[in-house]
Formats: structure tokens, sequence, C-alpha cells
């Protein structure tokens, strides 16, 4: 089988056999098209992460601020976990600056998440993110 219908059919076969031919230096029996597909889906999955993880961040971290009568350990697990995965995410590089460009979109998905889970009307929490990336990462529930 071609490299291209092993793409379609086996994608893990595929990296295998591509990885082998970059260390022969094979390079001209690359399937490039789909390499190039690969990796640039790799690259939104990424981005699709740090974007999720920091909503969920925010969720709860607005859940804690806000509703202290109902702190407990899930809260508190959920807001660490988070943060240990979003920091080895966004270590540096282009994932720390996408996190930092997406915080205000994500703060507005994280209060509308905080809303539907808690009923809390909108205007209890604020308008615009109150926290830096690097606050998110060092928040601290107590």
């Amino acid at each position: 089988m071609d490299l291209t219908g092993l793409y379609q059919a086996d994608e893990t076969e595929w990296l295998n056999r591509t990885a082998e031919l970059i260390k022969l230096g094979k390079y001209d029996e690359i399937d490039y098209a789909n390499l190039t597909e690969f990796l640039e889906s790799m690259a939104e999955r990424d981005r699709r992460e740090v974007e999720s993880r920091l909503v969920k961040l925010i969720q709860h971290v607005l859940k804690w601020e806000r509703q202290p009568k109902r702190r407990g350990g899930s809260w508190r697990r959920t807001i660490l976990e988070q943060q240990r995965a979003l920091k080895r995410l966004v270590r540096g590089g282009s994932l720390r600056r996408h996190a930092e460009q997406v915080l205000p979109e994500s703060y507005a998905d994280g209060v509308a998440q905080a809303v539907a889970e808690t009923g809390l009307p909108p205007e209890r929490f604020p308008t615009d993110c109150p926290w830096s990336l690097d606050d998110l990462l060092k928040y601290s529930p107590p």
C-alpha cells in the first residue's frame, strides 16, 4: 500500500513509516501532502486543548469566587488539574501566546458556563477578565 492510502487506512502505521523514511533520509518518498495536513491538525488540536482547559479553569475559579458556601474538593481538584495541564501546554512559545490571545474569549465562555451551572445572573461576574494568564496559573484556592 502506498503512503497516501496508508494515511487513510492506518494513521499510526503511516506515522511510523514516515518517521522511518525521515530517519533513513528518504525525503523524496515522504507523503508531504498528508504530512502537512497531519501537522496542521496537531497544531489545531493543541490550540483547542489550551482553549478548553482555559475555559474550564476560568469557570471553576469564577464558581469558587462567587459561591464560597458551595466550595468543595471537586472544584479545587478541577482548578488544580486544569492549572497543571495548562502549565505544561503553555511553558512558552506559540501555545502561550495563543492562550494569552484567546483569554478574553475564553473568559466570556467561562462566564457563560459558570452562569449556566450556578444559576447566577451574568451581572454577578466581571465583564472583562480580571486575571492575566499567569494569575490564573498561580491561582490558589484556599
